[in-house]
């Protein structure tokens, strides 16, 4: 975390609350910024931010309602950390079942605050990382760390470029790509190589992931799709 300055948005009706908490995170390394409603919340780039702080009784639009809203409607997993007075169990249920990572309680210290934030994006840094090393699609695993994959426990090692090209059709399963799209987006424009190239490491694909090779299609006239 050392390295990477975190962007918060802090989402607070109460302005005085939002300058106090913008001064302390900012001296602890964050870099945030401020709204006093959810519905201005929403005119932001919400994607650019890696954490969230909201504020539950707010105006038309709740806190809960933005959080919903974040997670259903603009598929962001950016971490969520709600602030608010309302600290009752039954509020505290509310705001978990909606994905909130934190639940703190004001009036609150800043400096617990700021040791909360940071563990927050800790664990879900920690998270994330473990997530991306493992890939699972079914019974194949793709291993990131080591390039290999995995299926039935049986650890399978694959040359870079069929590593790259296998990852490449699992993560779009049932998406057709030409030989020139493969070659594309695995070789770059760089190297010169042919279509001739692209079949090759298909077959070599096919022939190390044993059961599944059937499922590593060809779609005569069009390129190579994966489904399961």
């Amino acid at each position: 975390m050392e390295n990477r300055k975190y962007k918060i948005l802090i989402v607070d009706d109460e302005e005085d609350l939002c300058e106090i908490l913008q001064y302390n995170l900012n001296n602890s390394g964050f870099e945030t910024e401020t709204v006093h409603s959810a519905e201005d919340a929403l005119k932001k780039s919400l994607h650019n931010y890696d954490l969230f702080l909201l504020d539950v009784m707010m105006g038309q639009m709740s806190g809960f309602r933005f959080a919903e809203k974040l997670k259903k409607e603009y598929k962001i997993n950016a971490p969520v950390i709600f602030l608010t007075a309302k600290d009752t169990e039954n509020d505290i249920l509310t705001g978990f079942s909606l994905g909130a990572d934190d639940y703190i309680a004001k009036p609150f210290s800043v400096n617990e605050l700021a040791a909360r934030v940071k563990a927050v994006l800790k664990r879900t840094e920690k998270e994330l990382k473990e997530e991306n090393e493992i890939q699972k699609f079914g019974n194949i695993e793709l291993d990131n760390i080591r390039k290999r994959i995995i299926i039935d426990t049986e650890k399978i090692d694959l040359t870079r470029k069929e590593f790259e090209i296998l990852k490449l059709l699992l993560e779009n399963n049932g998406k057709v790509f030409s030989r020139e799209d493969i070659l594309r987006r695995i070789w770059g424009g760089d190297v010169i190589v042919t279509d001739r190239t692209v079949d090759v490491n298909i077959a070599r694909i096919r022939s190390k992931i044993g059961v599944y090779s059937a499922n590593l299609k060809n779609k005569t006239g069009y390129g190579y799709f994966f489904e399961f």
